[in-house]
């Protein structure tokens, strides 16, 4: 019996297996508004089989999108736009889930395929950025520092757009803490040079990210899966540590979340990360030891038996993957035909197994 093919309930919802979509930016929404890509996108990884597909970092308010082209939650008709993504996920036998975001200081950027880098200029649809600390990514226009008031908008911009998100039909809410966005620029004492209740200690610097987690509990109420993904080190010295994200995830924990999504790195332009396969899952199986709180993988996990070591190891409860995905939409039906699981498969696609 294979660990990654087993089905896993956390609250209310039950995942058909445990390999997940992993959520990855598009930079393809108009105003905010999902398009007919994204849907597209999305529901082919159902048809190959995922457990759960989580959308991508998706903004809570305007300011918080990293580019122009980001998709947002602010209003209604972004969420009646996700209403049939989400049913053709849920059509395929899927799970649906969404990332909720705040760019902070690493917002109003260019997407990659666009001539220019770096900051995008309000003549040219950029925004003024906000962050904890009035302290630039490298590269980038200098942001506002946040005041109470802009900080209590920012948790209620998350707990709006989780109802939005659950009208919507989503089954998983994950709030993005990682990849040196706002919620991850509290956290690090690189980025958080506040000397208010926000910044200095661990417990201030992450009082943000647990005030949202919260707000969105509050929202989300007893039955609704609550994520959390996580940066577990900053790969620069006088960074955010492994040992600090394993007691941040229980902190989380205590306060509601379910699950913590470890990943890496993304808040200063000098990281130095050593990249190989599954290179973050010593992070993760730190965070699930010390935060005593379920976690999944991330990070060049490509392969079957790679995923499935990974879950028998006890390093993590769930893999993630990204890439892959986008290299293989049927990433779930090969990887379960390639460890001999029984799963099932579309009828449409069922002549694959005669040989």
């Amino acid at each position: 019996m294979s660990i990654l093919f087993s089905p896993v309930s956390i609250r209310s919802a039950t995942f058909r297996n445990r390999l997940w979509v992993s959520p990855m930016c598009m930079y393809s929404a108009v105003d905010g508004v999902v398009q007919e890509w994204h849907h597209t996108h999305l529901a082919q990884f159902a048809s190959g089989g995922a457990g759960l597909i989580v959308a991508e970092a998706t903004a809570v308010v305007p300011e918080g999108r990293i580019s122009p082209r980001d998709v947002g939650l602010w209003n209604d008709e972004q969420r009646d736009a996700w209403k049939p993504i989400v049913e053709a996920i849920h059509a395929r036998g899927a799970s649906a889930g969404i990332q909720l975001a705040h760019a902070g200081r690493k917002a109003s950027t260019w997407w990659p395929w666009a001539d220019e880098r770096g900051s995008v200029p309000e003549s040219e649809g950029g925004w003024t950025t906000t962050a904890p600390s009035a302290v630039a990514f490298e590269g980038f226009a200098s942001p506002v520092a946040l005041d109470s008031d802009g900080i209590d908008a920012v948790v209620d911009g998350f707990a709006t757009a989780s109802r939005r998100a659950l009208d919507a039909g989503f089954d998983v809410l994950e709030i993005h803490g990682a990849h040196g966005y706002l919620l991850h620029q509290f956290l690090s004492p690189l980025s958080n040079l506040r000397e208010d209740e926000y910044g200095g200690t661990l417990e201030n610097r992450a009082r943000l990210l647990l005030r949202v987690v919260e707000a969105v509990r509050g929202v989300a109420g007893d039955d609704v899966p609550l994520f959390v993904r996580i940066s577990a080190t900053d790969h620069a010295e006088g960074g955010f540590t492994p040992d600090e994200a394993a007691t941040v995830g229980e902190w989380a924990s205590a306060r509601g979340a379910d699950l913590i999504d470890v990943s890496s790195g993304g808040l200063v332009a000098h990281q130095q990360i050593s990249v190989f396969p599954g290179y973050q899952v010593p992070l993760a199986e730190t965070v699930r030891q010390g935060g005593r709180i379920p976690v999944s993988a991330v990070g060049l996990i490509t392969a079957a038996e790679q995923a499935e070591k990974v879950l028998v190891d006890g390093a993590a409860d769930a893999i993630f993957a990204g890439r892959e995905w986008l290299r293989d939409p049927h990433f779930a039906l090969r990887a379960a035909h390639e460890l001999g699981a029984d799963v099932s498969w579309p009828p449409q696609y069922e002549r694959a197994l005669w040989r």
